[in-house]
This record gives C-alpha cells, sequence and structure tokens, in this order.
C-alpha cells in the first residue's frame, strides 16, 4: 500500500495514531509505545492545521480496488465544539470504503464535507483521489482514519502478522515503502508579539506580520503530538548582535497533541534589526527526537 494522503510525511503531514496492538484495557502502538487509544482499529495520518485543511489536502487510495461504500454530507465540526452534532452510529464521518480482493479493504474515515470524489461500483487505482482531509465524524482535529481489514478482521499495516506487539520491529509490513516510526515530534512553529491561545495555534503558523524594533514582546511557539511526561520543548531565539533566548518547557503529564510557547518583553529598549531564528526542539531522555525552526526579521 502507499501513503492514503497527498502529502510529505514527516514534512507536511505526520502519524498521529497507530493500531492498537494491547489485547487488554490498555493501549499501546506495534512499537509498544503510547501512540494508540485503547481499541482504535487503524492509522491517523494528520495534517499540521486548520488552514491546511481549508486549503485542501487529498485523500488517496492505498491500493487498487473497488469502491464499496460511500458517505458525504456531514459537517465539519469537531466533537469538543458546543454545536458538536449527535455522530451516534456515523462515528467514521464522511468516507469511503474500498474492496481489494482476496478478503482486504481499506476504509478511510473523517473526510470533508462535499469533497467525496468517487461513488460506489467505481473501480480505483492506487493514488485515486476519494475526497479531501476534514473534521466529520468523531475526531478533534484534521486527519484521516484508514482501517484495513482481511476478512473483517482489523489488521496493522505495520505488522499484520496479527500477534500482539513485541516491541520488535517486524519482519514485513504492508507499505510498498518504509515508513520510519516516529514516536512523537513537532507539527508547527510560530512567532508572536504575545502569547498565541490554542485555538489560534492549531488554526496554523500565520503570515509573519512586519516586526519592528519597537513590539512589545518576541514570542516562539511550537505545537507538538506524542509528548510524554519529562519530555522538553527547548524554545530557543537567536538573532543579531549576539541577541539570544532560550527556555526549557518540560512536560508534566502525557499528551497526545499540546503546545508551549515563551519568549521576552521589550524592557525599554529597541530589538537589534535584522535576521532571526526560532527554534523549537523536542527532547525525550535529553536526546532531540524532533525539531522546527521559523526565519524572521526585525525592521526598523
Amino acid at each position: 500500500m502507499s501513503v492514503p494522503l497527498d502529502c510529505d510525511l514527516g514534512d507536511d503531514c505526520y502519524i498521529q495514531q497507530y493500531v492498537d496492538r494491547d489485547p487488554g484495557p490498555g493501549a499501546a502502538d506495534f512499537t509498544c509505545g503510547p501512540l494508540a487509544n485503547d481499541g482504535h482499529k487503524g492509522t491517523d495520518f494528520a495534517i499540521p492545521s486548520l488552514s491546511a485543511m481549508a486549503t485542501g489536502v487529498n485523500v488517496l487510495a492505498a491500493a487498487p480496488g473497488t469502491v464499496t461504500g460511500v458517505r458525504d454530507g456531514m459537517a465539519d465540526i469537531p466533537v469538543t465544539a458546543d454545536n458538536a452534532p449527535d455522530i451516534e452510529g456515523r462515528e467514521c464521518g464522511n468516507g469511503v470504503v474500498i474492496r481489494h480482493g482476496d478478503g482486504w479493504e481499506t476504509q478511510y474515515c473523517h473526510l470533508k464535507q462535499g469533497s467525496i470524489a468517487v461513488q460506489s461500483g467505481q473501480r480505483v487505482g492506487k493514488g485515486t483521489v476519494l475526497g479531501q482531509v476534514g473534521l466529520s465524524g468523531q475526531t478533534s482535529y484534521p486527519h484521516v482514519h484508514m482501517s484495513v481489514r482481511k476478512d473483517g478482521a482489523v489488521t496493522d499495516p505495520f505488522d499484520p502478522s496479527g500477534t500482539p506487539t513485541t516491541c520488535d520491529a517486524p519482519d514485513t509490513t504492508l507499505w510498498e515503502d518504509p515508513i520510519a516510526y516516529q514516536a512523537g515530534g513537532m507539527i508547527s512553529v510560530g512567532v508572536a508579539t504575545a502569547v498565541p491561545d490554542y485555538d489560534t495555534v492549531k488554526l496554523g503558523p500565520p503570515p509573519i506580520d512586519q516586526l519592528t524594533t519597537d513590539i512589545p514582546a518576541l514570542v516562539l511557539w511550537g505545537y507538538a503530538y506524542g509528548g510524554r511526561a519529562g519530555d522538553v520543548l527547548r524554545i530557543d531565539i537567536a538573532g543579531p548582535s549576539g541577541f539570544h533566548f532560550t527556555h526549557d518547557a518540560e512536560l508534566d503529564r502525557s499528551q497526545p497533541q499540546l503546545y508551549r510557547a515563551a519568549g521576552t518583553r521589550n524592557r525599554g529598549e529597541r530589538w537589534p534589526i535584522g535576521s532571526y531564528t526560532g527554534t523549537v526542539h523536542m527532547l525525550r531522555d535529553g536526546v532531540e527526537i524532533d525539531q522546527r525552526s521559523v526565519t524572521f526579521d526585525i525592521t526598523p
């Protein structure tokens, strides 16, 4: 199979959750890591922001086959919203089911309202556009949930052996090209003149306004996934004339998604004119597992 999103995995999309391989009441992904919810039956390929969703990111067929079911018309409203509709029995939201033969099928959930581009009975090839990433159904962030089934049973495409995870790298996967496991990472970073709220962060980094030497504060924020208790988001800003700001934000609990922001106020002195780089490093046990940077200028 191929990646079911038209994106560069690890750059402008990422895997938020995997199939739950823990046979008990807990949850664990195929590496014994925490990127799964109890009973999760698919792989969640996520995009970084609501802005990216609005622009449009195509959902693609992971393998050739025949469409056996579609649903459209459900609103793109996160289940956490005050106006979230009743979705009982429609947790997948807008979606597509494809039969591939020999008992194999894939299902694609949470597509954008009005984006479904195929119909039941249609033959599709690998890479055929099925629709676009949305927020329909049981979800609070834009992603496509792809389930793989063999004879009706859930199959983990990262380890199709069907046995509970042993924490070892699997011998075989269902992917045509290897997909590296990323145990958490940075989704996006942005610069602002005040600490933004979480809803603003989830919209995605806006275009950087003109920053001048008299701005009241210089703030860098980082949006991350797969955070574990004890992880550190190191917020670092470097600029001209030896300017340097750094702050370590340690996570006191594990969180599937999170953001942290830090910066420094203007204390009556003008900011140095020139080019700056802001970098947020994600550290686990003192080792960097991911980072993202943004560059910006301060002008007179």
